[in-house]
């Protein structure tokens, strides 16, 4: 039997990397964080404990890298979905909608995600990360951003902060307060995207 492709090597290596990401993804969702273990995504994901550890130094990193994952996932979804448009505020509409929708469902991750990136590790620069950026800074550039850097980071902070705000326990605002205000900023109308409702919530909701 010839030695496998240094191409059909990479893909393997990908296809398994894949599969921790969305293991992580899983369990803490079902589990919560400190609950899950590497032994136990290792075994969700069918791979060795110690490819776990290849590819990610620790279990915090692996969670960002999942959770960015998820994220990039769940925008390419959104920005492609029927009916396909290059209209910028309607892409901005359904890029804004993605991010606060994961946090409407699913709280438990999310909460540990963002709580992840407050702490010493900080927010942690990773593949899965890039490509959400990229897609984010394009969503940015089609809305007409002149400077869609500086406006992506602007729009990562307020989406961290409106996640944020939905998650907070105790004292969460609702999503729709949330998304009527970043679609005000935007002048972005309610209906684009995917309203939650036929009308925005009153003042003061």
């Amino acid at each position: 039997m010839s030695p496998r492709s240094a191409a059909v090597n990479e893909e393997l290596r990908r296809r398994s990397r894949e599969r921790l990401l969305q293991a992580t993804v899983e369990l803490v969702d079902e589990r919560g964080y400190e609950a899950t273990t590497l032994a136990d995504i290792a075994n969700r994901a069918g791979a060795a404990r110690g490819l776990v550890s290849y590819y990610f130094p620790g279990k915090r990193q692996l969670l960002q890298a999942a959770v960015h994952r998820l994220m990039h996932v769940e925008l390419a979804s959104r920005l492609e979905r029927e009916p396909r448009t290059r209209d910028g505020r309607e892409l901005l509409a359904r890029g804004i909608d993605a991010i606060l929708g994961l946090a409407h469902r699913r709280p438990r991750l999310m909460r540990t995600h963002m709580a992840g990136i407050l702490t010493a590790e900080g927010f942690i620069q990773c593949p899965e990360q890039q490509r959400l950026a990229a897609l984010l800074r394009g969503t940015v550039a089609s809305y007409g951003s002149a400077d869609p850097e500086g406006d992506y980071r602007l729009l990562r902070a307020q989406l961290m902060g409106a996640v944020v705000a939905i998650l907070l326990p105790g004292a969460p605002m609702p999503a729709e307060r949330l998304r009527a205000e970043l679609f005000q900023r935007y002048g972005l109308a309610w209906e684009l995207g995917f309203p939650p409702g036929d009308e925005p919530p009153p003042p003061g909701l």
